[in-house]
């Protein structure tokens, strides 16, 4: 499974003065009052700590501890004044920008999904990655930044199965904030015109074929919903 990891710095006038590392230490011996303290829990050594220390004030143009009583020996080690202040300011822009990031993961994903059918059967994938590994899906994918979800739906009915198609006309979105295990995706579902080609697995898909309406698998998500709606919908203008 893949993490993204940020990595944020504090400069002063271009030049490095801390990251995540360093601002760990200065606040280790904010709450501690304890160099030594500090040190033990970073795992490194006293003097190694100094030395980080000594760095820090270089580019800081300061120093950013002060120890009385002997420092080492259970003296008291503090944050001088440009220590706080460097502290400070990296702990509240760090703040400020992992929250903007934040906001951003949150907010909903959009994909777009297609229903293609053919002499009585609809165009299914199994999927091959998780979630849902190993079941059948309707084809589709994550909208990408300056398209359409029309396109969108297009293209991924073709990376994934093969299949040329057009669109016909939007069935439903659906919305519901735990109808992906991932987190809250809301889809665009259309249905397709068949123009072309024959199902050949490709993108995240394991597997590609027409399936019979009436013999349908199990369905990943709420594809089973979607596709139930999509049939109902249609046999109530047939009756009409």
């Amino acid at each position: 499974m893949y993490d993204l990891k940020l990595k944020i710095w504090l400069e002063r006038d271009g030049a490095f003065i801390i990251s995540d590392g360093r601002a760990k230490l200065l606040r280790k011996i904010k709450d501690s009052g304890s160099l030594a303290e500090a040190a033990r829990e970073m795992g490194m050594s006293y003097r190694h700590a100094w030395g980080v220390l000594h760095r820090i004030a270089q580019n800081a143009g300061g120093d950013v501890v002060e120890s009385a009583r002997g420092g080492k020996e259970g003296g008291e080690t503090k944050l001088t004044p440009l220590g706080e202040e460097v502290l400070r300011e990296f702990e509240n822009k760090s703040k400020a920008i992992l929250s903007q990031f934040k906001h951003e993961w949150k907010k909903p994903s959009v994909t777009a999904d297609g229903i293609v059918t053919k002499d009585g059967a609809v165009l299914l994938v199994k999927r091959g990655n998780e979630p849902f590994k190993g079941s059948y899906a309707l084809p589709g994918g994550f909208l990408e930044e300056g398209e359409t979800l029309e396109h969108c739906v297009v293209r991924e009915v073709r990376e994934e199965t093969g299949i040329r198609t057009d669109v016909a006309q939007l069935v439903g979105v659906y919305s519901a904030p735990d109808r992906d295990p991932r987190g809250h995706f809301v889809t665009a579902v259309y249905q397709m015109r068949y123009v072309g080609g024959v199902p050949k697995a490709g993108d995240d898909a394991s597997h590609a074929e027409w399936v019979p309406l009436d013999k349908l698998p199990p369905l990943a998500f709420d594809h089973a919903k979607i596709i139930h709606d999509f049939v109902s919908k249609h046999r109530m203008k047939e009756k009409k």
